[in-house]
């Protein structure tokens, strides 16, 4: 298995749900890449998953453009000293 050199990292900021591009054990130097308003996905799964996935493909993106290939995707809660706001 080859070890990633990105991950998405959704995090919960005030009144936001933020992703970021980040090294997969840090979130120093982490690339802000979007948010949404957490009011429009708290109770709307369908409306997370779609945002997850917009996200997801920019980050391919990303990633193609520093000639890096995803393979696979591996969701996981992040560790608690990563966490922020009420993630």
């Amino acid at each position: 298995m080859t070890k990633a050199a990105f991950r998405l990292a959704m995090r919960h900021e005030g009144n936001k749900w933020t992703a970021y591009c980040a090294k997969p054990d840090t979130m120093d130097g982490a690339i802000w890449m979007g948010a949404i308003a957490m009011g429009i996905v708290r109770d709307n799964e369908d409306r997370r998953r779609a945002f997850i996935e917009l996200m997801k493909d920019a980050l391919m993106d990303f990633c193609k453009e520093q000639g890096v290939t995803v393979e696979s995707w591996n969701e996981y809660t992040a560790a608690e000293h990563e966490r922020s706001g009420s993630a």
